[in-house]
């Protein structure tokens, strides 16, 4: 049977530039996002120059129930996922009082909840095969909670904790999770307002590409959590050795624009 890679949030940064990366590659895709043009576009563009199988299903991850409604779907139209990439999530930069409840909600839903679905389901069906990979996309910051990004924070270390876990459980089933961390990314997800912080006036974002490029041979061949950039790591690591209250008051620094 045909296989394919499953990649969530594919129209768009780190999941866009990984498809571009594994087509390339000659690997079998599946795209979901919510836009049905960008992917539509994504499909002829891929299939033209590399002549592989793309098929998109647009879905809005945000509805929990579509996570559900993804698995099912690609399991009527016969498509055996070898590899399947919860990249799908976005965050919001703001005072937590003053922020969207329904936004907030909504991101749990899509960064966590949605997350945990796909990943159950998928790898039921993988581990009964005893060969899958999938990878969810965390984030240094599950390492370095936030000021300023309070719910976005919990939802990436969520991510972490939970990926790192079921890959201990799945050891020895032939099924591989595996966890990347980037740090701020030059995406759409930068905001204006995220501009104007410190932590982004002294720190210059990672381009997509080496994001996607290190989040491609994770996925492929890896093994446990990788972070990307060396400043990340040892921040990580030292994150782990100052008092909170310490690196809080850092961070907060790093998250004004003062």
């Amino acid at each position: 049977m045909k296989q394919y890679i499953l990649i969530t949030g594919a129209s768009s940064g780190i999941g866009y530039e990984m498809a571009q990366q594994l087509a390339a590659l000659e690997y079998n895709l599946i795209l979901t996002a919510r836009s049905e043009d960008k992917l539509a576009a994504m499909q002829q563009e891929l299939t033209t120059r590399y002549g592989i199988d793309v098929h998109y299903i647009p879905k809005d991850l945000g509805r929990t129930e579509q996570a559900a409604q993804l698995f099912d779907d690609i399991k009527r139209a016969g498509y055996q996922v070898s590899h399947l990439v919860n990249n799908a999530g976005f965050g919001e930069y703001g005072s937590f009082l003053e922020s969207s409840l329904e936004q907030e909600l909504n991101m749990i839903d899509l960064n966590v909840s949605s997350l945990v679905v796909l990943t159950k389901l998928f790898a039921k069906d993988m581990a009964a095969r005893k060969s899958g990979r999938i990878m969810n996309v965390s984030s240094v910051i599950a390492y370095l909670p936030f000021p300023y990004q309070s719910v976005y924070s919990a939802t990436k270390a969520f991510v972490l904790a939970f990926s790192q876990t079921v890959a201990a459980e799945l050891e020895g089933t032939g099924v591989v999770v595996t966890t990347l961390a980037p740090g701020v990314t030059e995406t759409a997800f930068i905001s204006a307002e995220m501009r104007e912080t410190n932590l982004l006036k002294s720190n210059k974002p990672t381009p997509v590409k080496t994001v996607a490029t290190e989040g491609v041979k994770l996925l492929l061949y890896g093994k446990g959590k990788k972070i990307i950039g060396f400043q990340n790591r040892f921040n990580s690591i030292l994150a782990g050795i100052l008092p909170d209250r310490v690196m809080m008051k850092i961070k907060m620094k790093l998250a004004s624009a003062k």
